[in-house]
């Protein structure tokens, strides 16, 4: 019986910046490893966009939304740095709008292969105000994702 291996050379970790997301790191950098992947970070911040509606001028929300993108930015470079051996230094990426979504057109638009995703094991109420990033990319994705609960690391 013959099975067909697959191969992951591009490997996508999404990020939120928060302390449990970095014992991720090691699975992602041991996947990364074993398959001789790129690893690409991405970096979401949700839109101000409601905003607009309750009379916030355009300019404003528009150039608080490129502080925010700008700032990412800043941040990511400091994290990869902090949290990747220079050797296996990512490729880094921000997007502006909902999570799910971005995550979703990153993959296509970079030709990912895997994703491997934090989950943060929200319940109650709190999953109904947040919902959950995770499961909706697991949900929509055509590509494997690898879901890890960094609380239980």
């Amino acid at each position: 019986m013959q099975t067909d291996q697959k191969e992951f050379k591009k490997i996508l970790f999404p990020i939120d910046f928060s302390e449990p997301t970095k014992k991720i790191i090691p699975y992602v950098l041991t996947m990364a490893d074993k398959f001789g992947a790129e690893v690409h970070i991405l970096f979401v911040s949700s839109t101000v966009e409601h905003f607009k509606s309750i009379y916030v001028p355009h300019p404003a929300v528009n150039s608080f939304e490129k502080e925010i993108a700008e700032g990412a930015k800043r941040k990511i470079d400091e994290y990869t740095e902090d949290n990747f051996p220079p050797k296996q230094q990512p490729i880094k990426a921000v997007r502006l709008g909902d999570p799910a979504d971005e995550i979703i057109k990153y993959v296509e638009e970079n030709a990912i292969d895997l994703a491997i995703v934090g989950t943060h094991a929200r319940k109650g109420l709190e999953r109904i105000i947040y919902g959950s990033v995770a499961r909706s990319v697991f949900e929509r994705s055509k590509i494997p994702i690898m879901v890890i609960n960094p609380y239980l690391l």
